[in-house]
């Protein structure tokens, strides 16, 4: 069910020869949704590894949506460090050490149109995370052409914590392949995997 409303709005007018305060009304639906809707979003990524900044964007998801669908991307184009099986294996490892509350989250491999699979999967959302302006301005362009692809579909943008603000899977692969450790910036896990993946 659809209800309309009207909300007050206050307007400060002001001239030379008055000042006074007025109330003005603009009009906004409010959608009535059934008790029993879920909220179902889809947190879409690479995870190729999973890092502590996706983790903790998955956690901070968890109390906003009663499920989230963590969708890997399968990208033929790219060679990957890890295969997309071996990626769902860690990400769904990793997911046990985290706090999801009453969240209940998936992990799928998917490939395709994004807006496609979520329609599939029937989500209301997509989450992404944002770490600086140069992250807002890609996003921000591939969330309005989901937008105009399918418009029911909303997308959420979340911060992550400042420790993590400067982390990505590119960064965490090209330090690690240098030799750097990377411990703190990926569950120890992954850490694991990666060494035994060079070996």
């Amino acid at each position: 069910m659809v209800s309309r409303y009207h909300t007050p709005v206050l307007t400060w007018i002001h001239s030379a020869a008055n000042a006074e305060l007025e109330f003005s009304y603009l009009p906004f639906i409010n959608y009535h949704l059934p008790s029993h809707f879920m909220r179902r979003a889809i947190y879409p990524g690479s995870f190729d590894p999973v890092t502590n900044g996706h983790l903790d964007i998955i956690q901070r998801g968890c109390k906003l949506f009663d499920e989230i669908i963590v969708a890997v991307l399968v990208n033929p184009e790219k060679t990957a460090f890890f295969t997309i099986e071996e990626r769902c294996d860690i990400l769904s490892e990793v997911l046990k050490t985290i706090d999801r509350g009453d969240c209940h989250v998936i992990v799928e491999g998917f490939e395709g149109l994004m807006v496609q699979y979520a329609a599939e999967r029937e989500a209301n959302a997509i989450v992404r995370g944002i770490r600086a302006i140069s992250d807002y301005e890609y996003e921000l362009q591939m969330a309005l052409m989901n937008r105009r692809l399918q418009p029911s579909l909303e997308t959420v943008f979340m911060m992550p914590a400042e420790e993590y603000s400067y982390v990505s899977s590119r960064l965490v692969k090209e330090v690690f392949q240098l030799g750097a450790r990377v411990d703190g910036l990926v569950p120890a896990l992954v850490e694991q995997r990666m060494r035994e993946k060079i070996k």
